[in-house]
């Protein structure tokens, strides 16, 4: 007789098997991408069904010669090909990129079991199931051609490193674990010194939404760090969500740390506005209420503030699933800044005032990994949202497209996006191997 624990597994794995086997012809979503987009997006009432939609593009990387298609005015050429599965993206100030090659972490011995053989079926399918080379690399530039001609393995030996930042001469690394610091001299292509450890970040055997972040503060006394949840909504009890679905204020002298804001489900991009000097955070929101719910989006972070997850969404929309309530934090919800559309997986996230593309003031630049649980697809572009009084002033505009290919597969998948000190856009490519570099057209 199966034990409750495999029978619950041996359940869910079934259900995504038969999700799998059924998502060809699921029509789940009902609205177009563009009414969850905004300040106000459209939430229509919450879907149920007997399986959860799984509409993955399948991972086929780029053919030779293939590109993925920039805006008009602009063109886009390969920085840098062949990398492992490339996430987050970093400029040093002398205009070298750092690469994070990175995956999730393996997952402990006695977690797998049938449901989590299941998920790495549909992790291969997405392209997403490669080990981790967990390496940070350095691309260089250095005749000023747009194409990178140097390459040096920086760091090695990491833990699923993921956000970078160098402040004062001290190079830090957000491991999946913890942040950690090394020394670092101006143009140097390798970090060779053993690194210490600055301060802890949730992990442990679960470990759900694995990518850290960080950011340093404008005087650069401060780190914050995105940690993300432990679950979909909290089905793994609140004591596995302790200080995640949260940004992370660390001291960057003693390392000592406190909750800034929560209720955020799965933050991963971070960016100041100067304009006003807030914070901001893209967030990737909640999954099986329909293809419509719920809308990932980018907000300013305010401090002490909460963002609802896990007990309602956008707001004060109550998510009746997650038993019991919490009506008082619900009242004291904040409604996100901007909505990014549902599903669409945005992780990447850089602001900038001076770039080379055209006809594009200030605004936020938006990578979007792309979902594999709505149909149709969203998702799978790089988007620019137009700011103004350092607010959201406008609908997106489309700045890299075409990851998609006409018969439904994933030729790539942009994550982490960054601006070099030309005003080029970078787009790291974790399904391509390629860092893309966007600019004006000649």
């Amino acid at each position: 007789m199966l034990s409750e624990e495999r029978l619950s597994a041996w359940r869910a794995a079934t259900v995504v098997l038969a999700a799998l086997a059924v998502s060809s012809c699921s029509s789940e979503a009902t609205l177009p991408v563009a009414a969850g987009v905004g300040p106000d997006p459209e939430l229509p009432p919450p879907q149920s069904s007997l399986f959860p939609t799984v509409n993955i593009a399948p991972a086929t990387g780029w053919p030779e010669g293939a590109l993925p298609e920039a805006m008009a005015g602009s063109r886009v050429v390969a920085f840098a090909r062949d990398l492992d599965h490339p996430r987050w993206l970093y400029v040093l100030p002398n205009g070298d990129v750092l690469v994070a090659e990175s995956n999730a972490p393996p997952t402990p011995e006695g977690r797998g079991g049938i449901e989590g053989w299941v998920m790495s079926r549909v992790m291969k399918r997405a392209g997403a199931a490669v080990p981790s080379a967990d390496r940070i690399t350095l691309l260089r530039d250095a005749d000023g051609d747009g194409v990178a001609e140097e390459r040096y393995s920086f760091l090695e030996n990491l833990h699923s490193p993921f956000g970078m930042a160098l402040v004062d001469g001290d190079f830090y690394v957000a491991n999946t674990d913890a942040i950690v610091r090394f020394p670092y001299r101006e143009g140097q292509t390798a970090i060779d010194t053993e690194g210490e450890t600055l301060a802890d970040l949730p992990a442990g055997p679960i470990n759900h939404h694995w990518t850290k972040n960080i950011i340093p503060s404008p005087d650069g006394s401060l780190l914050y760090a995105t940690v993300g949840s432990n679950s979909n909504i909290a089905e793994n009890g609140m004591t596995a969500e302790h200080e995640r679905a949260a940004i992370l204020e660390v001291d960057r002298e003693s390392g000592r740390h406190r909750v800034f804001a929560w209720g955020l489900r799965n933050p991963n991009g971070l960016a100041w506005v100067p304009e006003t000097g807030e914070l901001w955070t893209a967030v990737n929101e909640r999954d099986g209420l329909g293809g419509d719910l719920v809308p990932d989006y980018m907000t300013s972070v305010q401090e002490g503030g909460f963002y609802g997850w896990p007990y309602s969404y956008f707001g004060r929309h109550v998510d009746e699933r997650v038993q019991p309530q919490q009506p008082d934090l619900v009242d004291r919800a904040i409604v996100p800044d901007y909505a990014l559309g549902s599903h669409t997986a945005s992780l990447g996230l850089a602001y900038a005032e001076d770039h080379g593309l055209p006809e594009l003031g200030p605004g936020m630049f938006v990578g979007q990994h792309g979902s594999w649980n709505r149909d149709p697809l969203s998702g799978y572009r790089v988007i620019f949202v137009p700011f103004e009084n350092g607010e959201p002033a406008g609908m997106p505009v489309d700045v890299l497209t075409g990851f998609v290919n006409d018969g439904g597969e994933a030729q790539g998948r942009p994550v982490g996006v960054a601006v070099d000190g030309h005003g080029a856009l970078l787009v790291a490519d974790d399904v391509g191997n390629t860092v893309w570099r966007v600019t004006a057209a000649p």
